[in-house]
């Protein structure tokens, strides 16, 4: 017996996308079904989270999840990435510095932002360089027809932010903390707020006005909401 996107908890979005929003941080993650291939967006802020976002992925595709795109660097969507073993990371260039790098700042934000520390060591540790850096554009082809685009898109919620383009009708743009529906974007240290509203002018562009946008955290939301957003970021930060 097949199972539904619905029974799992998850949101269908279109034919062969679909996001949950995980419980704590309200942090989306998002599925995308190929042939024979499935691709996961952001890997939950813990390996037991991670380990839950594969198996219901495997449960929807039939398989192992062989892909998973990496929005940004912050522990909420990355400390998953070991449960996925087997699978093709990636993540805009800049990534694989900040986890060779940053770690332990990662594993002192995740703890300060309430997971366990146990929890906060075990994926501190196991956290590895994403295989595939992408600058610019990086077209996956997952098969049967089915092509998604990965832009760097970034620097503005940090510097390494990357968007993830589902084509098809409607378009699908996964859009990481860039954009947020729940709450008003986070702006932490290492964001970059002089270049934020242009990364949502290239996400605007990507998707275009009849696009489904999905935030990092929040509802699903269109092209008004996201070009309102990058004008309240232009005002709250000084810049055009």
């Amino acid at each position: 017996m097949t199972v539904t996107w619905e029974e799992l908890g998850w949101e269908r979005v279109a034919a062969g996308v679909g996001r949950c929003r995980l419980p704590g941080w309200d942090c989306t993650a998002g599925l995308v079904l190929g042939e024979g291939t499935a691709l996961v967006v952001d890997a939950g802020s813990s390996l037991a989270e991670g380990a839950r976002l594969r198996a219901w992925a495997e449960e929807l595709s039939g398989h192992g999840v062989t892909h998973v795109a990496l929005t940004h660097p912050h522990f909420d969507h990355v400390f998953g990435a070991a449960a996925f073993p087997d699978a093709e990371v990636y993540a805009a260039v800049g990534v694989d510095a900040v986890f060779a790098y940053e770690r332990g700042e990662l594993r002192a934000d995740a703890v300060r932002n309430g997971l366990a520390a146990d929890l906060a060591d075990e994926a501190a540790a196991a956290l590895a360089p994403p295989r595939h850096l992408v600058s610019g554009e990086w077209t996956l082809d997952l098969g049967g027809g089915r092509q998604v685009l990965l832009a760097d898109v970034g620097p503005g919620h940090t510097a390494d932010d990357l968007a993830v383009l589902v084509p098809g009708d409607p378009k699908v743009v996964f859009c990481g903390d860039l954009v947020e529906e729940s709450g008003e974007p986070q702006a932490g240290p290492d964001a970059v707020p002089s270049r934020w509203p242009a990364a949502l002018d290239r996400l605007l562009a990507l998707g275009g006005t009849d696009a489904l946008y999905v935030p990092g955290h929040g509802a699903l939301v269109d092209a008004h909401f996201v070009r309102a957003q990058r004008d309240a970021l232009a005002a709250r930060f000084g810049v055009s």
